[in-house]
């Protein structure tokens, strides 16, 4: 007999898959546990584009060029952002942080690598 996994809490993906005692999905990358209830308010594990885990402070690269919603500048590819904060995601944007010439941007953690401080 098969078990079912759940759907996807965050994306309601049916896809999802166990990896230890957590429960990945690989469309939106939201990871739970699996014997956690609802109730729970484990913070959510927010990781970069080689699943290192981010926190707090740490500097990160782009891997990217990225185009800034509303404006003409770029965010260029190789460029090193100190001191990030994670947040609530919205839109996807899982960071914030501020980029010398841009300002206060939010960055998707899938756009960007862990890089030493």
């Amino acid at each position: 007999m098969e078990a079912t996994l759940p759907n996807c809490p965050k994306c309601e993906s049916e896809y999802t898959y166990e990896d230890g005692n957590l429960y990945v999905c690989p469309m939106c990358n939201h990871e739970w546990s699996s014997n956690a209830d609802e109730s729970n308010t484990e913070e959510e594990i927010i990781k970069d584009v080689n699943g290192q885990e981010l926190n707090d402070g740490d500097a990160v690269t782009v891997i990217k060029d990225l185009k800034v919603k509303g404006t003409s500048s770029v965010i260029k590819q190789g460029t090193k952002v100190k001191s990030i904060r994670l947040v609530e995601p919205e839109d996807g944007h899982d960071i914030d942080c501020k980029i010398a010439g841009i300002g206060q941007v939010g960055l998707k953690s899938s756009l960007v690598k862990k890089s030493s401080k």
